[in-house]
């Protein structure tokens, strides 16, 4: 009798199986672990996880890690998510150049235009000019309130309040002219004095008019249409808030450098170029285009040529391969040689011309000439797929004065990166040095989520599966004769992470993996709480006043409440949109490809495993997706018992007992 393992590394959770072999060779499944991925699936660093989760299911067992006798590992590949912005040309922001919002605690109403006069200056106020003060948080409210009725009282112009401090309401109810007060602007020393300035505070439950409107800004500011087509992102920025401030700044004192998206160029059975500003959907278009895809390049000195470059340079440093290189020229040549590199070179002038050592390269040009000498080899580290996710990324807006944002269009990207050999082989005999168990790389994920997933009460052959977890999103399809289709596709969980924390503006990773993972509710009084799908529920005990009037999540140990001042409408829709960008999308074209003749009207059922398969929301979003295609479709119960998870590792548990009998 002896016991195997086998062991599912994925990007966010290890997850084990343990099974107990009997002479005879019939098997037992006896119990399940998981625990937190340590490091980048695919390296040494997951030997840690591993050990953890062994040590945790054999431990319920009564038993240590030195009774098993096989660990079964699955060929773990790496996916790695990340984001590129747009050309963010809109947000060169020249003569109106400095704006501030507090949409929370303003006072008074309507729009107020004048100089910038600082409070300790007030003395200096001339008759007939009309003036916006601005008081730091080093003046108490009521010597703000007092030196303002006295200019006021002495025929001074008074038109409006700039606050440091979060003290408007104190200042106007002193006040014996009402005026509009914005408060908390945080960057009071970059206020520069005696420059016109406007500001706005909207009655309660509206929002500003005049200054989210770019018109409006030039109607106050008395503004060129020069000069009102460049203010457009200040007021794009200051929609839907309650008080807003625009100052315009002598000779456009900011401005902003733009680092343009870049063009990615897919290096397949055709080589194919799309620029990010195309969009995701004509992306995901010329990488269909491109048909078997050997690798991926980003335009240098761009965004996404960046992000790949820190993609490669990142998988580099933990498998200890040399990355890529990837070259563009723009004039009369453009050369590029790379030792065990991807190159890419693109010339527009007399010629382009690329020569790499053990490295593949493409190159084009617009001149005379273009000729790419390469040899066979491919490069160590090659990104094989990428799902690319349109999206909108709060940017920082120059000049701000209180962190303002303004919401520009970006393309989130999932990338499956492959190194020339993964460093499974590694993991296993670090994991055999710690452990003195015999460990064995033993098979590909979806092969193993299929085998897996035949333990599922009422399913049979042909089988087709859909395996969601947090970097990718695999499918296979099993026959009786056992042949079997397979596709592994970037982008599941951790995008639709990574999409909510942006769109949301969210700078804890923690707090969008929750948003993720749990439903909403808005609590109305202390018995009560509105659901988001409409519906209220009452409790018999009150609630924690703590919770009252704001957003919780509904986690399976209690209400958690979001920090942030965010409308729990808006929350649900951007968390329900990320996930059909990327697990409809990627469903759809993982079964295609996988899929007899690629025609998914050939495939009849699918089974969902895998951690996302057990989302509150996921699975019913396939399930409606999938009935156009007349497919039907649910979550897996692995071995009747495990829900979605553990099919990878009971798959290589169960091709363990195949291999014996074979």
């Amino acid at each position: 009798m002896s016991y195997i393992a086998g062991v599912d590394i994925g990007n966010s959770t290890t997850e084990v199986c343990i099974a107990r072999v009997a002479f005879d060779g019939t098997l037992e499944f006896l119990v399940s672990a998981s625990c937190p991925t340590t490091g980048i699936k695919g390296t040494v660093a997951n030997v840690h996880g591993i050990t953890s989760a062994l040590k945790q299911a054999m431990g319920s067992l009564g038993l240590g890690t030195e009774r098993l006798s096989l660990i079964r590992l699955n060929e773990a590949a790496p996916v790695i998510g990340d984001t590129a912005m747009e050309t963010l040309t809109e947000t060169i922001i020249t003569d109106s150049s400095m704006i501030g919002h507090n949409p929370s605690t303003p006072a008074g109403a309507g729009q107020a235009v004048g100089q910038v006069l600082f409070m300790e200056h007030l003395d200096r106020a001339e008759r007939g000019t009309p003036y916006i003060l601005a008081a730091s948080r080093n003046h108490s409210y009521e010597a703000v309130a007092e030196a303002v009725n006295r200019a006021v009282d002495e025929g001074g112009s008074i038109e409006g309040m700039i606050l440091q401090a979060d003290e408007a309401v104190l200042v106007e109810n002193r006040l014996h002219k009402k005026i509009p007060i914005i408060d908390e602007v945080a960057r009071m020393d970059k206020l520069p004095e005696g420059v016109l300035a406007a500001i706005e505070v909207a009655l309660p439950g509206e929002t500003v008019r005049m200054l989210s409107n770019p018109y409006g800004i030039a109607t106050l500011l008395k503004l060129t249409p020069e000069e009102t087509q460049v203010i457009t992102p200040i007021a794009k920025s200051l929609v839907g808030k309650r008080s807003a401030v625009v100052l315009k700044t002598p000779g456009g004192n900011v401005r902003e450098q733009v680092l343009p998206a870049g063009e990615i160029t897919v290096c397949g059975d055709r080589d194919v170029t799309i620029n990010l500003d195309e969009g995701a959907e004509k992306i995901m278009a010329a990488l269909s285009e491109a048909g078997a895809v050997r690798d991926i390049l980003g335009q240098p000195a761009t965004n996404v040529g960046n992000m790949f470059a820190r993609i490669r340079r990142g998988m580099g440093e933990v498998s200890g391969e040399p990355g890529a290189v990837s070259a563009w020229g723009t004039g009369a040549a453009a050369s590029a040689q790379g030792t065990h590199a991807a190159v890419s070179a693109r010339g527009t002038g007399a010629a382009a011309s690329v020569q790499g050592t053990h490295a593949a390269a493409s190159a084009r040009g617009t001149g005379t000439a273009a000729s790419a000498q390469i040899s066979a080899q491919e490069p160590h580290i090659r990104i094989t797929d990428i799902l690319a996710v349109d999206t909108l990324a709060p940017v920082v807006i120059s000049g701000a004065l209180a962190g303002e944002t303004c919401l520009e269009k970006a393309v989130g990207i999932a990338a499956m990166v492959r190194t020339e050999k993964l460093p499974m082989e590694e993991i296993a005999s670090r994991l055999k040095a710690e452990l003195g168990v015999q460990v064995a790389v033993a098979g590909v994920e979806a092969v193993m989520a299929s085998l897996g997933a035949l333990t599922t009460p009422g399913v049979a052959m042909p089988l087709a599966i859909l395996d969601m977890g947090g970097g990718s999103t695999d499918a296979a399809v099993l026959y009786p004769d056992g042949r079997t289709e397979l596709t592994h596709q970037a982008g599941a969980g951790e995008l639709v992470t990574m999409l909510i924390g942006i769109e949301l503006g969210l700078r804890d990773h923690g707090v969008a993996e929750q948003i993720k993972k749990y439903p909403l509710a808005k609590v109305e009084s202390l018995f009560h709480m509105r659901m988001e799908n409409g519906q209220m529920s009452f409790v018999e005990e009150s609630i924690d006043p703590r919770f009252f009037g704001r957003v919780v999540m509904l986690t399976e140990r209690g209400m958690v409440r979001l920090e942030e001042d965010i409308p729990m409408e808006k929350i649900v829709q951007v968390r329900r949109e990320a996930k059909r960008k990327v697990f409809v999308t990627n469903a759809l074209r993982a079964l295609r490809q996988v899929a007899p003749e690629h025609d998914l009207k050939r495939i009849s059922n699918v089974v969902l495993v895998g951690g996302s398969a057990e989302d509150f929301e996921i699975p019913d979003m396939l399930m409606e997706e999938f009935a156009n295609y007349r497919i039907v479709c649910g979550r897996g119960n692995i071995r009747g018992s495990e829900g979605p998870r553990n099919a990878v590792a009971t798959g290589l548990v169960l091709s363990y007992i195949g291999e014996r009998q074979w």
